[in-house]
């Protein structure tokens, strides 16, 4: 059973991943003064570059994502991304008491999205993509998958 949904669950899983990605680079790019605001609040230096960074890593490698066209390295890319800012603007353990329920589920949600995307480089985009069936070496019974 699993076999048959494969392309279409790579499909859904790869636009809610994007999904999380693109709306979010649109918001900073349509309040990059706000964004860089918020960048620099959290003292990362050169701010505008690193909002400009933000809204290409989002829109770019989302909507490459979200396409399936070279999904594997976007998947990286943004879980690397996902990661670092992870640390950054959810450090649960330096806010304040009221602070932390929210920061912890938001680092662990990011982190929890990491691992999908880790899971998007490792098989592939699926064969409903432009990338096709790019799985590399998987095999189940002697066929590839």
């Amino acid at each position: 059973m699993f076999a048959a949904l494969q392309n279409p669950l790579s499909m859904v899983g790869r636009v809610l991943l994007a999904l999380l990605f693109i709306p979010a680079g649109f918001g900073k790019l349509t309040g990059f003064a706000g964004t860089v605001g918020y960048i620099a609040s959290k003292g990362v230096p050169f701010p505008e570059l690193a909002a400009a960074a933000a809204i290409g890593v989002e829109l770019g490698l989302g909507t490459l994502l979200l396409i399936g066209w070279q999904a594997r390295w976007a998947a990286l890319g943004i879980a690397f991304f996902t990661l670092v800012i992870s640390f950054i603007f959810h450090n649960f353990w330096a806010v304040p008491p009221e602070q932390v329920m929210a920061q912890q589920q938001s680092f662990f949600k990011n982190i929890a999205v990491v691992g999908g995307l880790l899971m998007v480089a490792a098989w592939g985009a699926g064969g409903w993509s432009l990338d096709g069936n790019d799985t590399g070496n998987a095999n189940v019974n002697g066929r590839r998958v």
